[in-house]
């Protein structure tokens, strides 16, 4: 199974209406703005969508809309899976029947399983789909690493055919990089390592910045592919600070707050997260205004 679901991949934000109700109107703009400014994909439910806050309903919702908006001219991968087995299946089968073009799955939070217990558990989910399934490592989030052995073994299932990254260890990037098999797609999970991923081989990234600056960042991807190095380079590090500035709180507080004031209407993320603090937002202001995405009046 083809485990490539393009270059630029958005991990999409869920838009709330003054109620904290999914703003389905925003969400619809939001998504047709992604993939005009260069994203071939979005991941809907993901992190930075919010997911451990929404329903199964409300997930079930937003794949929904999102094929409805964009399934016949990007790729909708649905977020689908918890530190629960079953419940992933379960809600895994449902997107399928939706008719979503790939899973993807996060290592299970909370609960800590060992490397065994991790593979047993993408191995369930993907015999119970034939959905083409992204693996999603971010220790950070889970407290558990999914060690590039495992990865590998994984990857010997069919229709697991790609990993997000997001562990931030070079050292462990090159370890895929050496264990993976021709044909298996790896993504950085983080914009800033983006550039390290696609000189180990990596197709792409799954990004947050994209939502302010996918062109720049699908042509920084261009560039590498076609061994303009230097523009590549140039363009990471004229974007570098804006990728740590969405870092200033948990994400994705910092995108939310770039977002309105870019003027798209996307709310408050859902308790327990909470508003950007003023000191960080001025913070976040000034490199939006360094990179000419707000006027200096905002």
């Amino acid at each position: 199974m083809e485990g490539y679901f393009g270059r630029l991949i958005t991990a999409v934000v869920t838009p709330f209406d003054e109620r904290g109700e999914i703003n389905e109107p925003v969400f619809r703009q939001l998504l047709r703005f992604l993939v005009e400014n260069g994203s071939d994909g979005v991941v809907v439910a993901g992190t930075t969508g919010e997911a451990p806050v929404l329903s199964e309903e409300e997930k079930l919702r937003l794949f929904d809309l999102a094929l409805e908006e964009i399934g016949g001219t990007a790729k909708v991968i649905a977020g689908t899976c918890t530190y629960n087995t079953q419940e992933s299946i379960r809600l895994s089968r449902e997107a399928e029947k939706l008719g979503v073009h790939g899973i993807l799955a996060v290592a299970p939070y909370y609960n800590r399983p060992p490397q065994e217990g991790l593979y047993r558990h993408f191995r369930a989910i993907a015999e119970a789909v034939n959905l083409p399934i992204m693996l999603y490592n971010i220790p950070s989030r889970t407290g558990v690493n999914i060690e590039p052995e495992t990865v590998a073994r994984l990857a010997e299932i069919g229709n697991i055919v790609a990993l997000k990254e997001a562990s931030g260890s070079p050292d462990q990037l090159s370890r895929l990089a050496m264990l993976l098999p021709q044909g298996f797609s790896l993504y950085s999970g983080d914009d800033n390592m983006t550039l390290v991923v696609l000189t180990l081989g990596g197709v792409g990234v799954v990004s947050v910045a994209s939502h302010l600056v996918g062109q720049d960042i699908k042509q920084m991807i261009l560039a590498f592919e076609e061994g303009k190095m230097e523009e590549a380079r140039a363009i990471h590090l004229r974007l570098y600070p804006l990728f740590r500035a969405l870092f200033l709180s948990t994400n994705p507080i910092p995108v939310k707050r770039a977002l309105q004031l870019l003027g798209f209407e996307v709310g408050e993320a859902r308790p327990p997260l909470c508003s950007l603090e003023k000191e960080k937002e001025e913070k976040l202001l000034g490199v939006l205004r360094e990179l000419g995405l707000v006027t200096s009046r905002v």
